[in-house]
């Protein structure tokens, strides 16, 4: 599941380096970010897009929030902000400590707006970083166009049609359509992914009309 967090209020508890990559990671996602915490490292307090409540967290005030996050590593305060999320039903992730977590945070590499996400459901983010790192190696920008084609292909479709499914999607996408992108002919990529679908070739359609 990906959350839309643009614009949205989360509160992350804690202000040291791991709450700063937690921060780091929201804000890119387009989060409305606010810290608490007595003390927080330079990353946090030197960024004018996070609000910083300098001081300890409060009972009961991630109810304000539509997501948390802690991470002061001090177990009684994680485990407070955990159950006051849980009595007011707000998502919480709590840094290294999974049972203290209603998500998890996979590990995510990214390419314009495609995004690959890899997730050991909480039991070891080193693994899904080492993955990740190994996936990185095998993504490249080639993919990242072939998303656009296949977004603009799949408008066309969902117009043409009432509808985006179809059973030619699968044979549209392999590794000639990607050595079509990498030799720059994105025409005719873009035309065999229409074919695959049932689109006709547009110059066709012209000589019909």
């Amino acid at each position: 599941m990906n959350l839309n967090l643009n614009g949205r209020r989360v509160l992350v508890v804690g202000g040291g380096s791991v709450a700063a990559r937690k921060v780091r990671g929201l804000l890119a996602a387009g989060a409305q970010v606010t810290v608490v915490a007595p003390v927080v490292v330079a990353e946090i307090s030197d960024d004018h897009r996070v609000r910083w409540h300098q001081r300890s967290y409060r009972r009961g005030e991630v109810a304000s929030y539509r997501l948390a996050v802690t991470a002061t590593g001090d177990p009684t305060v994680d485990g407070q902000v955990y159950w006051d999320a849980e009595a007011a039903d707000i998502w919480l992730n709590g840094a290294d400590d999974p049972q203290h977590c209603s998500f998890t945070l996979p590990a995510v590499t990214t390419h314009d707006d495609l995004q690959v996400a890899i997730s050991t459901n909480g039991r070891s983010p080193a693994v899904a970083a080492w993955l990740r790192r190994t996936i990185d190696g095998t993504i490249g920008p080639e993919h990242a166009t072939v998303l656009t084609l296949a977004s603009e292909v799949r408008t066309e479709l969902r117009e043409a049609a009432g509808t985006s499914e179809s059973a030619g999607w699968e044979a549209a996408l392999d590794d000639h359509l990607l050595d079509l992108v990498r030799s720059g002919d994105l025409d005719a990529a873009r035309q065999r992914i229409r074919s695959a679908v049932g689109l006709e070739d547009p110059l066709m359609d012209g000589a019909v009309a």
